[in-house]
């Protein structure tokens, strides 16, 4: 036997998404676009760490003392650039995973950076580390995951009250691999490209990297997948980087930092 709906709930159900719309909007720190926004906060952070420290239960830790010493060289400064409110309640840990095979990196709310070793077969000083790590740690600052769990929360009335943890499970996996669209990517090319400015990393490296990406993968593209999957194509970055290269150089120049240490290979 079928229930009936109450017929003021039948009234409200087609205004809701505009009302989720007006009453959970966001704006993206140095981008200024506004975003759909209608989870937790605390919810996403208590899932990430839960999630980081599955990972580290489950993926060896590097004992290699130089790119250790590497990440969080790099790690701290880019932290003291970002503004707590774009961040929020970060407890900021970095990890490097040793995994040869894997050539890429991840942020999660919460202060959570992780590195697989492999990406150090691509960065050849700390600037591009920087590049990299600044990319991944702007996905967390424009909230990429909790508008991508927003819009399919509001694709579906009922999940926004019944699942939203069990979505956020599903979004932060053990894996760290959090796939975002191509514009989400975009977006944390430019924000990036700007944190690590400010934190006095010249931001024409973000460029060198993925030229780097490139001569270091070849024609494998089972190996440029792990780093690219989801994103623009390499030359197409190269050229949005290049376009925005003059606004972040001005940056870099205000931010008063001494030029970063240079690991030689």
């Amino acid at each position: 036997m079928s229930r009936r709906m109450n017929p003021s709930v039948r009234r409200i159900l087609p205004l809701l998404p505009v009302l989720l719309l007006l009453g959970g909007c966001y704006t993206v720190p140095v981008t200024g676009r506004s975003a759909l926004n209608l989870v937790d906060e605390k919810e996403v952070t208590k899932m990430s760490i839960a999630a980081f420290d599955d990972m580290k239960a489950h993926y060896p830790i590097s004992r290699d003392q130089e790119r250790v010493d590497q990440l969080n060289r790099v790690g701290e400064r880019l932290s003291q650039v970002i503004p707590w409110w774009e961040v929020g309640d970060a407890n900021w840990e970095f990890v490097v995973f040793d995994v040869p095979q894997e050539i890429n990196a991840f942020a999660m709310a919460g202060g959570r950076v992780g590195v697989f070793t492999g990406l150090f077969r691509v960065v050849q000083n700390d600037d591009q580390l920087a590049s990299v790590i600044a990319h991944e740690i702007a996905h967390v600052t424009a909230k990429h995951v909790q508008e991508r769990l927003s819009r399919d929360m509001a694709k579906d009335t009922l999940g926004i009250v019944a699942s939203p943890i069990m979505i956020m499970q599903q979004a932060v996996g053990a894996s760290g691999d959090l796939a975002f669209d191509r514009d989400k990517e975009r977006e944390a090319d430019h924000i990036g490209m700007i944190y690590m400015a400010q934190a006095g990393y010249n931001p024409e490296e973000a460029i060198k990297v993925l030229e780097r990406l490139e001569d270091v993968t070849g024609a494998s593209m089972s190996i440029k997948d792990t780093l690219q999957s989801n994103h623009p194509s390499t030359p197409e970055r190269i050229q949005r980087l290049t376009e925005e290269l003059p606004k972040a150089l001005e940056v870099y120049r205000l931010s008063g930092h001494k030029a970063a240490p240079t690991i030689i290979k």
